[in-house]
């Protein structure tokens, strides 16, 4: 009796054994099938190498501790019926549609992929636009904010006899900013200031004062000119480096296109 028990027993743990390869766990009785992990996965795979970040070698158990947790919930919902109600229909189909509309993207993105020359002649383009937007001058200049045209015209009057620009800026700018600084502004293309300032700033000769006060928005301003030099475009790193960027940004636009192709030849009535 006692064989017998243990070669029934035997049999049972062999028949069971394919069942468990195929399945991650069992949960009250209902199967959690390896397949539902292999899939949820390769999606965490995908999402992972799109954003270029690894995953750590403990993600398989937490993403089956996932499915079982999951499994748990759903068993409970379908216990309560709300899988039968009208709202979960719904529901249920608009995330339908949005899953079938995802793969459709994944399947032009797939079929379309960006070469390695797209994404050369990208960078090539990006940066002769850089080279052609720095095709101009640069001017270090400081200045003296104040609140009245009286007090810039004092100011200018002070620096004329000799007066150090570096302690008046620190005493009486009302530019914190460059206050602090003796009222350095450092290199700046003229663009980035207000036109009244950038327009006085730029008919200075190296080392030169303004006469009169410039006024602006932010009140009135003393300017002295330190140096102008031509403008350099900003150093881009090496392609090597940014290469999954820009192919990241160029799949993006191939998408974007068309997805706008596709809108544009529906025929809505």
């Amino acid at each position: 009796m006692q064989k017998h028990f243990i070669a029934t027993a035997l049999l049972a743990g062999l028949l069971a054994a394919p069942a468990l390869a195929q399945n991650v766990a069992i949960v009250n009785g209902k199967p959690v099938s390896k397949a539902r992990l292999d899939a949820l996965t390769a999606q965490v795979k995908a999402q992972a190498e799109r954003s270029g970040r690894p995953l750590p070698p403990e993600m398989e158990q937490h993403l089956k501790e996932e499915l079982i947790t999951r499994e748990v919930f759903l068993q409970e919902a379908q216990k309560r019926g709300l899988d039968g109600t009208e709202d979960f229909r719904n529901k249920l189909e608009l995330a339908r549609q949005g899953l079938l509309i995802n793969e459709l993207f994944a399947d032009y993105q797939q079929k379309n992929p960006v070469s390695d020359e797209e994404a050369r002649a990208e960078y090539d383009r990006v940066a002769s636009a850089e080279r052609a937007a720095a095709s101009g001058k640069e001017y270090k200049a400081r200045h003296i904010l104040v609140e009245k045209e009286d007090e810039a015209k004092a100011l200018i009057a002070q620096l004329k006899k000799g007066a150090k620009f570096d302690d008046i800026a620190k005493k009486q700018s009302k530019d914190p900013g460059s206050g602090a600084q003796g009222g350095d502004l450092g290199w700046s293309a003229p663009g980035n200031y207000v036109p009244e300032f950038a327009d006085a700033m730029q008919k200075l000769k190296k080392g030169q004062l303004t006469d009169a006060p410039v006024k602006s928005q932010f009140g009135y301003h003393v300017i002295r000119l330190d140096d102008v030099r031509d403008a350099k475009a900003p150093e881009l790193p090496p392609f090597d480096q940014v290469k999954a960027q820009v192919k990241q940004q160029l799949e993006r636009q191939k998408l974007t296109q068309f997805q706008e192709e596709l809108r544009a030849k529906a025929k809505v009535e």
